[in-house]
């Protein structure tokens, strides 16, 4: 006879003398192992519901139609409208730097003087070939006019007449050469005084006294820039340009003037700049390689705010919108094609996976376009255990707060 086991030994100690006689040890057997299933069970959660199927904890908003005002931000460094490289036109030595680095100068104003000796004996002789050239043509005319009397009485022939009325043209011919000779010389010689081609800050000179300078180098002695005006450039896709255009039409964008968008400018340190600028949308043409266009906006820079190279914000007021719903951006995930879909609790208590249109951020959010409704409860947290029909429980529910004012709202920042 095999020998028992543990756990009949067992029972047969301490069990069946409590049994009846018709009681067997596999029966007995089999009902603690039944007993112990059932307990595994209960502390599973119970029949049906294994412990990867119990309720995620997630937290929730309700959904609320929010009033917002539509921005587009359009970022990028200022330059100047004008700019103008300080070059020589005449060759010469630097006799003298007539400005301060760094001011401001006006246009016409002397900047560098160079050595005018050789221009100045170059006029000097032209004027004298012109002089000469015109007491020559003086005399021509007194000949010409006097053959012109005589051959009425046959003094002189024909012939003499036409020779003397022939060099009176070439001596015009003669005057107009060398009067464009002087001319040329005059320009020259005027040329050794550099001047400002436009108003604006001058930065520093390459060049100092004594230096020699050539009409055709290709480095500037200076840089003037005008700052009454500047400029902010701005590359776009042709796909933003045209929703922009259509907004324009539309009435959308404020509009300064026929064929221009208002624009307001965000300083560096956040504060909006006190002229308004404009965004044109005529001369647009699209780069064929890239398909971008490039946007221009001017300000106004009466008081000298506006710097070079400083870094600015310009801001494209698109309407308000009174019934915007806004979902947080960490609530809305991306397949790899690029779609957005959200997860919302439906009235079973269960999650159910929703397809949304969201392509336009407002500050940490994104405006919803298609796929929520007001009253729609969204998860915002605990996603990560969250799958599409599975029961949740919301510990965490709140009605979704007001959106903030216009002045924080940003749609577009680029």
């Amino acid at each position: 006879m095999p020998e028992k086991t543990y756990l009949e030994r067992f029972i047969a100690g301490w069990v069946r003398p409590r049994l009846s006689p018709g009681f067997s040890t596999a029966a007995l057997i089999a009902v603690l192992l039944v007993t112990g299933c059932g307990q595994h069970e209960s502390q599973a959660g119970g029949p049906g519901m294994g412990a990867g199927q119990q309720a995620a904890q997630v937290g929730a908003v309700t959904i609320a139609p929010q009033r917002i005002v539509l921005t587009t931000e359009l970022s990028g460094r200022l330059s100047a409208l004008k700019v103008s490289d300080v070059r020589p036109q005449v060759s010469g030595i630097v006799l003298k730097r007539l400005f301060a680095e760094g001011g401001n100068v006006k246009t016409g104003q002397v900047l560098y003087q160079l050595d005018p000796a050789s221009y100045q004996a170059s006029y000097d002789e032209a004027r004298g070939t012109l002089a000469k050239a015109k007491a020559t043509l003086a005399s021509a005319k007194t000949k010409a006019d006097r053959y012109t009397e005589l051959v009425k009485i046959n003094a002189v022939s024909q012939q003499d007449r036409d020779d003397a009325l022939a060099a009176v043209s070439e001596d015009e011919a003669d005057v107009v050469a060398d009067a464009a000779s002087l001319e040329s010389a005059r320009v020259n010689l005027a040329r050794t005084r550099i001047t400002a081609t436009i108003s604006g800050r001058i930065g520093a000179s390459s060049v100092t006294e004594g230096a020699l300078v050539t009409s055709d180098q290709t480095t500037a002695l200076s840089t003037i820039q005008a700052y009454d005006q500047m400029y902010l450039d701005v590359t776009r896709s042709s796909a933003e340009w045209l929703r922009l255009r259509k907004e324009f039409v539309s009435g959308q964008l404020v509009k300064e003037g026929d064929n221009a968008a208002q624009v307001r400018l965000v300083m560096e340190d956040g504060t909006e700049y006190s002229h308004p600028g404009v965004l044109q949308f005529s001369g647009i043409t699209v780069d064929a390689t890239t398909g971008s266009v490039t946007l221009r906006m001017t300000f106004r820079n009466p008081d000298g705010e506006l710097l070079p190279g400083m870094f600015v914000r310009a801001r494209l007021d698109e309407g308000e919108n009174d019934h915007a719903i806004l979902v947080p951006q960490l609530a809305v995930t991306r397949g790899s094609e690029g779609r957005a879909s959200v997860f919302v609790v439906d009235a079973a208590g269960r999650a159910q996976q929703r397809v949304v249109h969201a392509d336009t951020a407002y500050g940490d959010q994104w405006i919803v376009t298609q796929g929520l409704q007001p009253g729609d409860r969204l998860i915002i947290s605990g996603l990560q255990q969250v799958r599409a029909g599975a029961a949740v429980k919301v510990v965490t529910e709140a009605l979704q707060s007001p959106a903030r004012e216009a002045s924080a709202a940003a749609v577009a920042q680029q």
